[in-house]
């Protein structure tokens, strides 16, 4: 009886009114607190970036001011490695780092990265490196949202709700763009949509919104009009465009990759050696080509203005801006990518519009609309994130004329990537966090076969935490392979299950309606999860989470067969009674149950 009252309480707590408004004013603090550090982080970033302007056009033509401006970048360098070496989850742009704590595999502690992210992230923009404002603000805004958490004191699973709504609010503060919060924490960081999940994400992300506007304005970081949409008879180009993209995400995938595994080769007196390749090479660029530096904003102010730059020029500066990225972000320099991803898709679509008025004789007025499609095109196969790249471009043009040209090279593009089988930019970049390859026997185990279902693991499940081997799987099912971080893993026995996990299960057709109705239970999401990152498989939490699933097996069998699979034993462990009868009777009133009476078509008497 303990535990039903137990179980009864969870439930009803979740779906209460009062946890509701609960989770809108959690939101609403979060969006407040993450919404305004990211708006301070905005300002010194400008602050900083205008400074490295002053300074460099000062420094430039005279032998001394550039030597004592390497000083300054070797000073830089020097402040931001001891900053790496104090906080080390701060390195990179930080949203794999916030996949990983939404999992539950790390626990970063939130006041050490917002003062060393911060710190880092200005520091990189005075020294002019080409790294985005976006990724900083996603873990700004999730430690914000932790910070929350703690002083609520809340349990671990809500606080991995709360850290998806502090990267919506992040997100939605550095791109100006709410819906895009909203969806790039769903889609990107969370993995699944729930009731609670989406009140408290939009409540934060639009209270973030809010702020920033009051702060910087109402406009949109990013500017982009256009006259009309594309005549349709000319949608041919948008399909190509969309394949011209999809091809340009997966290089830019793997070249981030390959320079990775370079600088991987780079092993002592880290991390000052790997981050003196960038920052050397920002001196260079801010005398040689000073268009290129920081996210991109000197090349958007030039793509504003209609004919300006030839097509070699944006050649150019693509090449020139992919390469200074990838060197700078390959290196674990604490920056993003988003932001000069953005300006890069700009800068394809550019270049796709001028061969398409040179080749085709396309009207030079529609060159403007492929610098939005380019950046829905390059987004959405770079990310993996088709639906995040439809709104992000509604928001930064402010019009709906577009969408159907845009959701077309969305999905060409994302479709074309996933053919040539790279790897999602994110998801790599959690692989390798976690340590999760395709190749390594004591995560995978032995090769097994083609799934026929797939299902998710929620965050706070039954199944969050638990080994392959302590799961009642349903009979005539079998898991046969688990997709981690965008790796597919070959389970075995001593495999553990993990929050955001897709179970690929194969099972018969006879048994398939009963088998989906106790997986949906065992992977469904639970604010109230128990399992924390510090000590995830010690015997204790094991043993609990096994009885929990005796006690819903037993559940299950009394109520959805008809009452005539629960022995006396069940009983007398489960419910305090031999009686059948009696069990029943309290099977059917735990809320448990009810959901499966409610979704169960058999005629259960």
């Amino acid at each position: 009886m303990p535990k039903v009252r137990s179980d009864e309480n969870i439930v009803s707590r979740r779906f209460s009114r009062r946890f509701q408004i609960r989770l809108v004013i959690e939101g609403a603090l979060i969006g407040v607190l993450g919404g305004g550090i990211v708006a301070l982080y905005r300002l010194a970033l400008r602050c900083a970036e205008e400074g490295l302007r002053a300074v460099t056009s000062l420094a430039s033509g005279s032998p001394l001011g550039m030597a004592l401006w390497f000083a300054v970048l070797a000073v830089i360098l020097m402040v931001v490695s001891r900053l790496l070496l104090w906080e080390p989850y701060t390195q990179g742009s930080g949203i794999p780092q916030v996949d990983a704590e939404v999992m539950g595999r790390i626990d970063m502690p939130w006041h050490r990265v917002i003062t060393a992210k911060f710190a880092e992230g200005v520091l990189c923009a005075f020294g002019g490196l080409s790294l985005g404002r976006e990724g900083p603000a996603v873990q700004l805004g999730s430690m914000s949202a932790k910070a929350v958490s703690k002083v609520l004191k809340n349990g671990r699973g809500e606080e991995r709700l709360l850290v998806t709504c502090g990267a919506a609010a992040g997100m939605s503060a550095a791109f100006h763009a709410p819906l895009t919060g909203v969806l790039f924490a769903v889609e990107e960081i969370h993995k699944e949509f729930s009731a609670p999940l989406i009140v408290c994400v939009m409540t934060a992300s639009v209270v973030a919104d809010f702020l920033v506007s009051q702060v910087l304005g109402v406009s949109p970081v990013i500017t982009l009009r256009f006259t009309s949409d594309l005549p349709h008879i000319d949608y041919l180009l948008v399909v190509l465009i969309g394949i011209y993209c999809g091809l340009l995400g997966s290089v830019h995938n793997k070249g981030m990759f390959f320079c990775q595994s370079l600088y991987e080769r780079i092993d002592k007196h880290l991390p000052y050696a790997r981050l003196a390749v960038p920052f050397a090479l920002a001196g260079v660029v801010a005398f040689t080509f000073p268009q290129l530096l920081c996210g991109g904003d000197a090349i958007m102010d030039l793509l504003a203005q209609p004919g300006a730059l030839a097509g070699a020029t944006i050649l150019a500066l693509l090449i020139g801006k992919y390469l200074f990225t990838t060197i700078c972000f390959a290196s674990g320099a604490p920056g993003g990518t988003l932001f000069p991803l953005v300006v890069m898709g700009s800068l394809s679509g550019a270049l796709f519009g001028i061969m398409a008025s040179t080749f085709f004789g396309f009207p030079d007025a529609y060159v403007v609309n492929f610098l939005l499609l380019g950046v829905a095109g390059l987004f959405s196969s770079v990310v993996r994130a088709p639906v995040t790249a439809v709104v992000l471009c509604f928001e930064l043009s402010g019009s709906l004329d577009a969408l159907l040209s845009v959701a077309i090279v969305s999905i060409v593009s994302y479709v074309t990537a996933n053919i040539l089988r790279v790897d999602p930019f994110y998801d790599h970049l959690l692989a390798r966090l976690l340590g999760v390859t395709p190749d390594d026997s004591s995560v995978n185990g032995m090769p097994g076969e083609k799934v026929l279902k797939e299902h998710h693991v929620g965050t706070g499940s039954k199944l969050d935490g638990a080994l392959v081997k302590d799961v009642p799987w349903p009979s005539g099912a079998r898991i046969v392979t688990i997709e981690r971080a965008g790796q597919e893993i070959v389970p075995t026995g001593d495999t553990p299950l993990m929050a955001l996990d897709v179970l690929l299960i194969i099972m018969g057709t006879d048994y398939e309606d009963d088998v989906e109705l106790k997986l949906k239970q065992l992977c469904r999401p639970g604010i109230n999860g128990r399992w924390a990152p510090s000590n995830p498989m010690r015997e204790g939490a094991r043993g609990s989470r096994h009885s929990d699933f005796d006690f819903l097996s037993t559940l299950h069998k009394i109520y959805y067969h008809g009452f005539m699979r629960g022995t006396a034993h069940d009983c007398t462990r489960h419910f305090g009674t031999r009686n059948i009868d009696g069990a029943r009777a309290m099977a059917c009133s735990h809320p448990q149950m009810c959901s499966i009476a409610r979704t169960s078509h058999s005629n259960v008497p």
